[in-house]
């Protein structure tokens, strides 16, 4: 060990890699709970416990590299990305966990969060109006009923490692919980639209691709002003603004 990387850091929690080490420091011992249960429940590779000391929690590193990066085309095989979609329709079908999930929220309660948002992006010119009304109506297909499912609930690109065509662990379970299946298959291929059929395929089964679609413009329109607000870069090219401008 060379020296310690700053992998994530912001106001609700810090990740750090010493060696083969990631250290998550989380003043939220909620999330921490919910992560360690997560893994040991869910039927998909995951990275192994090594210690837990509120409010650190220690992890081994998982093999391999990961699927993509936001804003980068992924180096991935089209298999690579199939076998993601197969583990998570493996996670999808596993009995619910005991909890809820952190951020569950019905239609209503998430169209007012989405409404609100929506609104204080174009108040403060964060986003331009004719951007921000587009993606809400695309949004819409999003807030219909859906039947719960056991998600990871952030599931992004850089949170699933593999090695050739194989999965080989997928990281960072603190949200995970009862959600929305499309939810997660949303988050895994946002930015990374030329991977959708390959995610499909290997999930196994007909999804609605359009409200697949619009879990990428709520997720984007919701996230920007948390992001900018905690030192990323939505408006980088290929990220979240780019998501939401690839609507129009």
């Amino acid at each position: 060990m060379d020296e310690i990387e700053v992998v994530v850091a912001h106001s609700e929690r810090a990740t750090l890699r010493a060696g083969d080490v990631f250290l998550k420091v989380d003043a939220d011992q909620a999330r921490i709970d919910v992560e360690v249960e997560a893994m040991s429940l869910a039927p998909v590779p995951t990275p192994r416990v090594l210690w837990r000391k509120p409010p650190v929690l220690a992890i081994a590193a998982v093999p391999g590299t990961v699927l993509g990066r936001l804003g980068e085309p992924s180096t991935a095989s089209s298999a690579a990305w199939a076998a993601a979609g197969a583990l998570i329709r493996r996670l999808h079908e596993t009995p619910l966990p005991p909890w809820p999930g952190r951020r569950r929220r019905g239609p209503d309660e998430l169209a007012a969060e989405l409404d609100g948002e929506c609104a204080l992006l174009v108040a403060n010119g964060v986003l331009p109006a004719d951007l921000v009304t587009r993606n809400r109506r695309v949004a819409e297909a999003a807030l219909g009923p859906w039947t719960p499912v056991f998600t990871h609930g952030d599931l992004q690109v850089e949170h699933v490692f593999v090695d050739g065509d194989e999965v080989t662990g997928i990281i960072d379970w603190s949200e995970a919980g009862r959600g929305n299946a499309l939810f997660d298959l949303a988050t895994l291929t946002l930015g990374h639209e030329e991977h959708l059929d390959d995610v499909i395929a290997g999930y196994g089964t007909d999804v609605d691709l359009d409200v697949i679609r619009a879990w990428w413009s709520l997720r984007s329109l919701l996230g920007v002003r948390w992001l900018v607000e905690h030192g990323f870069d939505p408006f980088a090219p290929g990220c979240e603004v780019d998501v939401l401008r690839s609507r129009l």
